[in-house]
């Protein structure tokens, strides 16, 4: 089967392109002939047909206004993706495609071409973008559902998008346009989703296409799992951002002995750095971007990973990589986390943005290391048995045949 996959990152950027990465190696591995689309970038690899991806679009070297127009039109409808997309079907010919995340820099103009030449789409969902125009269901630093049943006018009602209200507007015709105007997601076939708790939420708020659960799958040959400890350390690791809990994580471990390690970057480092300096957390280390054998390493030191966000979390890779390697997570109780860390099982988990009650659950790493190295067998053996690329191709393939079939 020649499979055609899409994401707007295709270099190791995110949980999406890492989503679709995993997937393209596994397709291959299993005989398929797998083609990569999206957008141009010095780190991509040497892809075949690299000339017909789309120019790379930073939002944060936007210069000029001329630039911005562009944009802000290619958003609603891109026929630069269009065009190039078009060539690549007739080089090509796939017989399916399966499209990841292709918001704003892509868009998803491209799908009535998909259908257009009779190749049946897959999309598979990371986010709430079908039904909320900022993406995350969140608004100012809460938790936020105002779009539901198609009331995209409170994006910009709230001005949900960074506070802006330009954006927010984008972003609001943008949602009236694909989903009220054009109805271009009834291009595809079937919906996938990682978890069953973005599926119930998409159709509580009134999204009514056809969603398949397929959960995310970690090859655990690449973890080498290490059930006990080396330090009396806690480690978060991801994208420093607002919706991932940290100011919660933070006031958790003040005033403790506990060493938390936070690794990865983003637009909240500076802010938190100066808020651990300012409260003269000594226990705090930013220990900045890892990845590979670097990350698996500091992880595996820990005595467990805390996952503290606030936002819907669909099926965090965070959470499956750490019980990969041998470790328990503490996880707030929201999204699909709960669906991964079972209470006493693979981890704890606790009141979401709730730090008094963060603070006892990390707290009980000192008085139950012996049930750590339990929790932690348990977390290797719930991904072995139920995340693993044999369960999850199985099933990628019966969704496929199921949507080429009709």
């Amino acid at each position: 089967m020649k499979i055609l996959l899409i994401n707007k990152f295709l270099y190791p950027r995110g949980g999406d392109a890492l989503c679709t990465l995993d997937t393209g190696r596994l397709l291959a591995h299993k005989g398929h002939e797998v083609l990569y689309w999206g957008m141009s970038h010095p780190s991509n690899p040497a892809y075949r047909h690299s000339d017909l991806c789309v120019e790379h679009v930073d939002f944060n070297h936007v210069l000029g206004l001329r630039q911005r127009l562009r944009i802000a039109c290619n958003i609603l409808h891109s026929y630069e993706a269009q065009h190039k997309i078009e060539k690549l079907i007739r080089r090509e010919k796939p017989d399916i495609a399966h499209v990841h995340n292709v918001a704003h820099q892509i868009s998803p103009s491209i799908l009535p071409v998909l259908r257009h030449h009779g190749i049946p789409v897959v999309m598979t969902l990371h986010d709430y973008k079908l039904v909320c125009a900022s993406y995350l269901l969140m608004a100012h630093g809460k938790i936020c559902e105002a779009c539901a049943n198609g009331r995209y006018h409170k994006c910009f009602q709230k001005q949900c998008v960074k506070g802006s209200l330009p954006k927010s507007l984008l972003n609001t015709i943008e949602m009236y346009f694909h989903h009220t105007i054009r109805h271009i997601y009834d291009c595809v076939k079937t919906f996938v989703s990682p978890s069953h708790f973005l599926r119930d939420k998409l159709h509580e708020m009134g999204f009514q296409g056809k969603i398949a659960i397929l959960p995310h799958f970690v090859s655990t040959d690449d973890y080498d799992p290490f059930y006990g400890s080396e330090e009396e350390s806690l480690v978060f690791f991801g994208r420093l951002s607002h919706e991932k809990g940290l100011d919660v994580l933070l006031e958790a471990t003040e005033e403790t002995s506990v060493q938390l390690k936070i690794i990865g970057d983003g637009p909240l480092r500076h802010c938190l750095e100066q808020s651990a300096a300012k409260r003269k957390m000594k226990n705090v280390v930013f220990v900045g971007y890892k990845t590979g054998s670097a990350l698996h390493s500091e992880i595996r030191k820990a005595m467990c990973v805390v996952v503290p966000s606030e936002w819907y979390e669909n099926s965090p890779r965070a959470i499956l990589e750490s019980f990969a390697l041998g470790k328990p997570v503490i996880g707030s109780r929201i999204g699909g986390i709960p669906e991964l860390v079972k209470d006493e099982e693979t981890g704890w988990t606790f009141r979401t943005g709730d730090a008094h009650d963060l603070r006892n659950k990390i707290l009980s790493c000192f008085v139950k290391k012996a049930e750590l190295l339990t929790m932690g067998k348990r977390a290797r053996d719930f991904v072995v048995e139920k995340h693993n690329p044999s369960v999850h191709y199985e099933r990628l393939m019966a969704i496929y045949e199921d949507a080429m079939r009709s």
